[in-house]
């Protein structure tokens, strides 16, 4: 690691850990408003997003990287900004891409779509601003690097439905970068992910759209800013087959079937089950009483993992302070209230940029 990495990484880590304590202390607006309920019917706090976002963004002034720190800036902020702004005013009305599309065609802004074109916007400002020593293609280089940000922080929301996975998610992809030099350029987002990850897995907090977005974003700048031209275009094709997946397929059910990724994906998370008979929101189904104790914390996201407003199954919606906790049948794995209660709507549709849902 070099000093840059280095002094990065140490801010990182140091910013994220005092931002959390700060707005632990004193939460913009009240800490009701942060508040979400997840799969045990226990309350965490969305507070955890914007810290790890802080300290990314500190990590990347402290390096000095010139444009390629301003760019991460740039990506980090933009993107914890709109994610935060879902996960606080977001609506379960519509999910996914074409949930949303769908919604402007009948004349209906979501928040979500205001996410989706904000992120983008987000990357091609970062893009923009990290250039390109390219000798000619520049304009190939800058859209390919604008997908590759927004790409990331869409993606890396779709792997935050359980305690720990998108931080941990993060971390590996961090350390395939490392070769290419992207160490540099990420250490401050992964340094200030680490220094939260205790409170991830120990189910105090999550990470949220603000969080997960903003760490996909730095991710996907470090490596905009750091693999050859040959190496991106790889990379936003694995961004993209991942995303397109998770339209027909859940990430939670293969990782639960597989040995190895199960046993990664438990690492350090609470081994206690989720409460039997818990809907998910994704699919409306529940978990077998004997399932949730063979796969604790495992219940599948279904069909539609991308679904848009990620947050709202994981975590759901804010706690009345003179509210009693829900029942299982009227949350989902984790929170918001479940579409077939009003009838309004099905299960959640899938891809988008939001994805955190079914934690």
């Amino acid at each position: 690691m070099t000093a840059r990495s280095l002094r990065s990484a140490v801010a990182g880590a140091a910013a994220a850990r005092l931002a959390y304590r700060a707005l632990r202390a004193r939460p913009p607006g009240d800490a009701q408003t942060w508040t979400r309920t997840n799969h045990r019917g226990e309350p965490v706090t969305l507070l955890e997003g914007p810290a790890a976002a802080i300290g990314g963004v500190a990590g990347a002034l402290a390096a000095g990287a010139g444009r390629d720190g301003l760019a991460v800036v740039i990506a980090g902020a933009g993107a914890a900004a709109f994610g935060t702004y879902d996960d606080l005013y977001g609506n379960d009305g519509s999910r996914g891409f074409r949930g949303h599309l769908g919604a402007l065609r009948k004349g209906e802004l979501t928040t979500g779509a205001v996410k989706l074109a904000g992120i983008g916007a987000t990357g091609l400002a970062a893009a923009l601003a990290a250039g390109t020593d390219s000798d000619g293609g520049e304009l190939a280089d800058t859209v390919i690097n604008a997908a590759l940000i927004a790409g990331g922080a869409n993606l890396l929301n779709l792997f935050d439905l359980r305690p720990g996975r998108a931080i941990k998610v993060a971390l590996l992809a961090g350390g395939l970068l490392a070769p290419a030099g992207g160490a540099a350029a990420g250490a401050g987002a992964l340094a200030a992910a680490a220094a939260l990850l205790p409170e991830d897995l120990g189910e105090r907090s999550m990470l949220g759209d603000g969080g997960a977005n903003a760490l996909g974003a730095m991710l996907g700048t470090a490596a905009a800013t750091s693999l050859p031209r040959p190496a991106r275009v790889a990379a936003l094709g694995v961004v993209a087959g991942l995303t397109a997946a998770s339209e027909v397929v859940s990430f939670s059910r293969v990782i639960e079937r597989t040995g190895p990724l199960r046993w990664l994906d438990m690492l350090g998370r609470r081994t206690a089950a989720p409460r039997a008979g818990a809907l998910d929101e994704r699919d409306g189904s529940a978990d077998a009483p004997g399932a949730a104790a063979d796969a604790p914390g495992a219940v599948a996201e279904g069909a539609g993992a991308a679904a848009d407003e990620g947050d709202a199954v994981r975590a759901g919606s804010a706690v009345p302070a003179d509210a009693s906790m829900p029942s299982a049948d009227e949350m989902s794995a984790d929170t918001e209230p479940l579409p077939a209660i009003t009838g309004e709507s099905g299960p959640a549709a899938p891809g988008g940029l939001n994805s955190a849902e079914a934690r």
